[in-house]
């Protein structure tokens, strides 16, 4: 009879890994590398424990400012052209309007470029 001196080879060469396999390994273990950190991460509590936000501070009522003479005379020029199909409240509304839109450009105006500031968009055509 023959004598099991294949069984050490054999077992030896099934412990080598050949090429193949060593790639699906590594293929298998790339693939599944961010599904383990997600589940590792969602299972750790918190490091640290976040303060509460503070409670929202109530508002302060606007003061009662006077309008610039510029959203005045925006607003008088409004009232001499549409006045006739505009309602006094729609009239109101429009003058605090055109205040905000005033206030507004009066902050962009004095906000200072340089000559080397660019748009903060890409245009692409």
């Amino acid at each position: 009879m023959k004598k099991q001196a294949h069984a050490p080879a054999a077992s030896a060469a099934h412990a080598r890994t050949s090429r193949r396999r060593f790639a699906k390994t590594i293929a298998a273990a790339i693939v599944s590398a961010p599904l383990v950190s997600n589940t590792l991460s969602a299972q750790t509590p918190p490091a640290t424990k976040q303060a509460p936000a503070p409670p929202n501070p109530q508002p302060t009522p606007p003061q009662a400012t006077p309008p610039s003479p510029v959203a005045e005379a925006y607003a008088e020029v409004a009232r001499l052209r549409f006045g006739d199909k505009l309602t006094p409240a729609e009239l109101a509304r429009l003058k605090r309007d055109i205040e905000g839109n005033v206030r507004t450009a009066e902050r962009l105006r004095a906000f200072a470029l340089k000559n080397a500031d660019e748009p903060d968009f890409i245009f692409i055509a």
